[in-house]
């Protein structure tokens, strides 16, 4: 049976305190050289073998004094210090406290359409196309060395900034490029804390979307469904 989430315990009534819903670590360490101790997540000690910090360390890294290999630093002891603690882990979500989101930063613009007017494109010089190329805060554009033609390197780089639009027009050259929003296409950005990798958290989130929708298509309240969402309504329902 996997690990309860802690509002949901029947057995400890949602205080997080029992086997179900919780897992103690413990972790104690002491510094007797002159040697900086480095105490990490590898000295946490779990009181279940399933559950455990997570392990960043690269399998392909080899040796003890490869950084990626101790673990995530908690503290740092000298000589003569010494460090006890007792841990409780809590399985939780995002919505009921920020610190059990696995989401370090998500974020999602539309595709960009990028258009270069090649007639205009040719009447400029080389140093006027390396000085336009080089307005764009990224690397959105760059010059082809044999061709010296400018081309489109990375349009999921533009950030809608429109300074390769105003440097175009300072140089007399309106509509020398011409972006676009795609409305139908966009670019979905997920950093994870590390907890879960981020295709995973993606994953986990369709299916949480999935049960949502299947709980208001199979809402027994269909006469207020009807009034709230109208044709949408009776659509999730499957009317």
């Amino acid at each position: 049976m996997g690990m309860r989430f802690s509002r949901d315990c029947d057995a400890c009534d949602g205080d997080g305190q029992c086997e179900y819903c919780s897992v103690e670590f413990h972790l104690r360490a002491k510094c007797i050289n002159d040697q900086t101790l480095d105490v990490t997540s590898k000295d946490l000690y779990s009181s279940d073998h399933t559950v455990v910090p997570v392990d960043f360390s690269d399998s392909s890294a080899s040796g003890f004094d490869n950084p990626e290999q101790r673990g995530i630093i908690i503290v740092k002891l000298r000589r003569g210090q010494e460090l006890r603690l007792r841990a409780i882990a809590r399985k939780g979500i995002g919505k009921d406290h920020a610190k059990w989101s696995p989401a370090a930063t998500v974020t999602f613009m539309y595709e960009p359409e990028i258009h270069i007017n090649e007639d205009l494109m040719q009447t400029l010089t080389l140093e006027e196309k390396i000085s336009w190329v080089e307005s764009s805060p990224t690397k959105v554009f760059d010059i082809d060395a044999n061709t010296q033609q400018v081309v489109v390197l990375d349009p999921e780089a533009y950030t809608y900034d429109e300074e390769v639009i105003k440097k175009a027009e300072s140089m007399g050259k309106p509509g020398l490029v011409e972006i676009y929003a795609k409305e139908d296409s966009f670019i979905f950005t997920v950093e994870s804390t590390g907890a879960i990798k981020a295709s995973q958290l993606v994953l986990n989130a369709i299916e949480v979307l999935k049960q949502k929708l299947d709980a208001v298509r199979l809402s027994e309240d269909t006469v207020e469904a009807d009034e709230q969402f109208g044709e949408l309504g009776a659509h999730m329902r499957g009317g």
